[in-house]
């Protein structure tokens, strides 16, 4: 494989993603997270791939993957997915010390998933090239950056939300919310999946629209929760 090939599928996988990261990270920079633990969980997250693509394969071999994928297998697949993003996240930086308020755990996992969707872009890209070429490659990465990355980004979100409303809750009670979140992330990522296998090219817009639009209701979350660890620091 070509040195220049490599680097194009290096870059335009982890450009994207890294651009995501900034944007995130400067929601929180009036108390920024340490840039070293940011790091490791970016990383955390891009392993996380290699560690899932084992498990969905079990989960392949016992239900239909592929064009025909059933609701069922979809749900299972995109529950193994959140799951290892959000152990991710929790192995490095939601047990540390920088945990220290509700916003940080959107935050971390957030930047688990895009370490997540570095790796998973670099993977559909490689294949999008060395099967039809730069073009088909170009278009690829483009639609990952625009569906696939914010699908991540906001199914993640969603655990974070739950962890961040839950932070001052009793440990019985943010075990119940923290898994409601994680049901309800699982469920959006099994829509897009579903909406993305069975729909024409005019619904998947539509699909991309809407998660732009998530994208806005996320941020003014972000300010509720930014209020709220104000309110319980006073």
């Amino acid at each position: 494989m070509d040195l220049q090939v490599l680097l194009y599928v290096f870059l335009g996988g982890l450009l994207p993603a890294a651009l995501w990261l900034w944007f995130w990270l400067k929601e929180d920079s009036a108390h920024p997270e340490p840039r070293g633990l940011i790091f490791v969980t970016f990383v955390a997250g891009m392993i996380a791939v290699i560690l899932v693509l084992p498990i969905q394969q079990i989960i392949c071999s016992y239900v239909s993957c592929g064009s025909s994928t059933s609701v069922f297998a979809s749900f299972f697949l995109a529950l193994a997915e959140e799951t290892v993003k959000f152990l991710a996240a929790y192995a490095i930086a939601l047990r540390s010390r920088a945990f220290d308020e509700p916003i940080d755990a959107v935050i971390f996992m957030v930047t688990a998933a895009l370490g997540f969707t570095a790796l998973e872009n670099m993977l559909y890209i490689f294949d999008a090239l060395t099967d039809s070429g730069l073009v088909h490659s170009i278009i690829t990465g483009n639609m990952r950056f625009i569906g696939a990355s914010l699908l991540h980004i906001m199914a993640s979100a969603v655990v974070g939300l739950s962890l961040a409303l839950s932070f001052y809750k009793t440990k019985y009670e943010r075990f119940r919310i923290v898994f409601c979140g994680l049901v309800a992330a699982t469920a959006l990522h099994t829509l897009f999946n579903l909406t993305i296998i069975s729909s024409s090219s005019s619904n998947i817009l539509l699909t991309f629209l809407v998660l732009w639009f998530s994208v806005v209701g996320l941020l003014l979350f972000f300010e509720k929760i930014k209020r709220l660890n104000q309110i319980n620091t006073i």
